[in-house]
């Protein structure tokens, strides 16, 4: 029996006889070209996986049978990242990156510098994320799903927000990290503060957005400088997630 080098989405995992979705299977059979008896592996995006013996080898409804079901050692992450609306496809490409790391959620947000047209509801742009996600969920082979959230205007978001932020910032701290006892943050455990990275538009958040971070009171403000030279954001995104985890 051999295993493909990839996990393949299933939102139902259980025990018994399960029917993949055609994406799936067209990727298993036709792409992976699995046979009957071969092995896959199952994730949910929820913290569960299984593997999973082909019993039909059909490319629009492959049919596999699962014996046990295993749950993810780690709890899901409590680090999220809210990145102003982008032009053009970079929000797409940051997903497509930043879903490969252990995130929790990435929020689209509508700030004073945001480029996108403000009349639209972004519905094709957050489908299209979501798809990356997967991608980037099956490819990476972690055990949780990145949600996408938003578009949504930044005052609000932050009204309602509650846990720590990280606000990329030329005065921030160039050596932080994550889960490191003299940062006094911690990101791993079922019950930690959600922490949030903040990453603005090109040209960066407003005076005004940068102010009301560095006064928020629902959580503790961390700086961050991620260097010398000037980053676009999509760039600035990926890399400030490379410090902090």
């Amino acid at each position: 029996m051999k295993t493909p080098d990839s996990r393949f989405y299933c939102p139902l995992i259980a025990p018994g006889t399960i029917i993949l979705d055609e994406n799936e299977s067209s990727h298993a059979v036709r792409v992976c070209r699995a046979a009957i008896g071969d092995t896959l592996q199952l994730c949910d995006g929820l913290g569960h996986y299984a593997d999973a013996t082909i019993t039909k080898a059909c490319a629009k409804a492959c049919e596999v049978r699962v014996d046990a079901v295993e749950n993810a050692s780690l709890s899901r992450p409590r680090v999220n990242l809210a990145i102003a609306c982008l032009k053009d496809d970079a929000l797409e490409e940051v997903v497509f990156h930043a879903a490969q790391t252990e995130i929790d959620s990435i929020i689209f947000l509508r700030t004073d510098y945001s480029q996108e047209p403000k009349d639209s509801d972004l519905h094709k742009l957050v489908r299209r994320s979501e798809l990356k996600s997967l991608v980037s969920l099956k490819q990476s082979k972690k055990p949780w799903l990145t949600r996408i959230e938003g578009p949504i205007e930044f005052d609000r978001w932050l009204e309602n927000y509650s846990g720590d932020l990280i606000l990329c910032d030329i005065d921030g701290e160039r050596d932080f990290r994550l889960n490191r006892e003299n940062n006094e943050v911690c990101a791993n455990q079922p019950n930690a503060t959600p922490i949030t990275l903040l990453v603005g538009p090109e040209g960066g958040f407003s005076p005004r957005e940068i102010e009301t971070v560095k006064n928020f009171t629902n959580g503790k403000v961390h700086l961050l400088n991620l260097g010398n030279t000037r980053l676009r954001a999509r760039t600035a995104a990926i890399i400030a997630l490379g410090k902090i985890l």
